[in-house]
């Protein structure tokens, strides 16, 4: 059984075949797809997704940092205020991207940094979002980092320097997503050399098609390609890859 970590299946992209789609997981062994939000107007549509399922579906909290803009703060408060509501697995998706605009980075970093800190008042995991920024997201960590803070480095795609330097951090895992399938990509050179439980799988779902998917909509069920894909890097069975990677986001996530 497999775990999906990282899955936006609450976006339009879903809206005409949800129900398939659903099925589909369930025929290759995904038993929970976990789905972090990324601003107010996300919060509605992934509710009611895990309202129809809540053993299936399990939400995060958050505001993902493509999506911090000036209004920010007003925003966060809306998020914050929904921890007071219900029950979420995580503070996700978080982060700096500077990959689409580094203009707002001051703002980005400060809406980073009250996130972490509502993850370490609730005891809640963390999942971050770094593109092109390890540097900028290590700097907030090494500052904030503390033994009840824990997380993932969501769609992993750094180098072994990176990898050693979340290890050091003890409570982190690293999402594997589809980047892993691709033949140029040269992760597979780098999570070689990680172990196993230092992982955790994800589909990131609609985007980022694992091999031979790539180029049509991503979806929870392609998950397994990328566990086949980590076996094959790692020298392993599927079963060890499933096993090891399912228990290590029941732990991270404290899932059912």
């Amino acid at each position: 059984m497999l775990i999906d970590t990282h899955a936006h299946f609450y976006l339009k992209e879903f809206k005409n075949d949800l129900n398939d789609c659903v099925q589909r997981c369930k025929e290759n062994g995904i038993q929970q797809v976990l789905m972090p939000n990324v601003d107010v107007e996300s919060i509605e549509c992934m509710h009611l997704l895990e309202y129809g399922n809540s053993k299936f579906f399990k939400s995060m909290m958050g505001i993902h940092p493509c999506y911090v803009k000036k209004d920010f703060q007003q925003e966060l408060d809306v998020c914050k205020s929904w921890f007071d509501k219900r029950e979420y697995c995580a503070v996700g998706e978080i982060g700096i991207d500077l990959y689409w605009d580094k203009s707002t980075l001051a703002i980005q970093q400060d809406a980073f940094r009250q996130q972490i800190q509502w993850a370490k008042e609730l005891g809640k995991p963390i999942v971050i979002h770094a593109r092109e920024s390890f540097q900028e997201i290590f700097q907030i960590i090494d500052e904030e980092n503390d033994d009840s803070l824990t997380g993932v480095f969501h769609c992993f795609t750094g180098g072994i320097d990176e990898a050693h330097k979340i290890m050091s951090y003890g409570g982190f895992k690293m999402g594997v997503g589809g980047v892993l399938t691709y033949k140029k990509s040269g992760l597979d050179k780098t999570i070689i050399q990680v172990p196993l439980s230092e992982l955790v799988l994800e589909t990131d779902s609609p985007y980022l098609s694992p091999t031979p998917k790539r180029g049509k909509r991503n979806e929870p069920s392609y998950l397994r390609y990328i566990a086949e894909k980590l076996a094959e890097v790692k020298g392993e069975t599927f079963k060890t890859v499933a096993e090891a990677t399912t228990l290590n986001a029941t732990k991270l996530f404290k899932l059912d």
